[in-house]
């Protein structure tokens, strides 16, 4: 059975993370916060995007949301199949900092094809977030 499929654990999410090359690439690793999976992003140097400050690249905080989304809802819906990005829209708060990264998901609304999703990014303190972004999935 693939990976991403029956997602029903934190422990699968990790397994679904491990079968996305890009995921894998980025380093995003994902556990159990208040029965919801906690996304986040260990430092490394290779997405650092801005030398001088030094900052995280904005793809990178953008493909990290992107993916925490995705496989958020894979979650929740247990897996029914890999949901596609309609759109995507991202706003950039603060400058993300060379330290870990941290991301939360909230399923604004969900349809029988359409699924509205929030995320949030922050590294030291969730009330100052790094990023939010807003995406629409077409749900398989």
């Amino acid at each position: 059975m693939s990976a991403l499929a029956n997602i029903q654990t934190i422990d699968d999410l990790s397994r679904a993370i491990a079968a996305i090359p890009y995921a894998s690439l980025l380093g995003i690793q994902v556990r159990e916060e208040e029965g919801q999976p906690l996304f986040y992003l260990p430092f490394q140097n290779h997405n650092i995007g801005n030398t001088i400050l030094p900052a995280l690249h904005g793809g990178v905080i953008g493909g990290f949301l992107e993916n925490a989304a995705v496989l958020h809802l894979m979650w929740q819906r247990e897996g029914e199949g890999i949901p596609r990005v309609i759109d995507f829209s991202i706003d950039y708060l603060r400058t993300g900092r060379a330290q870990d990264l941290y991301g939360r998901c909230e399923i604004v609304r969900q349809g029988k094809r359409i699924a509205n999703v929030l995320m949030t990014a922050w590294q030291d303190d969730k009330t100052k977030p790094v990023a939010q972004a807003r995406a629409h999935f077409l749900l398989a």
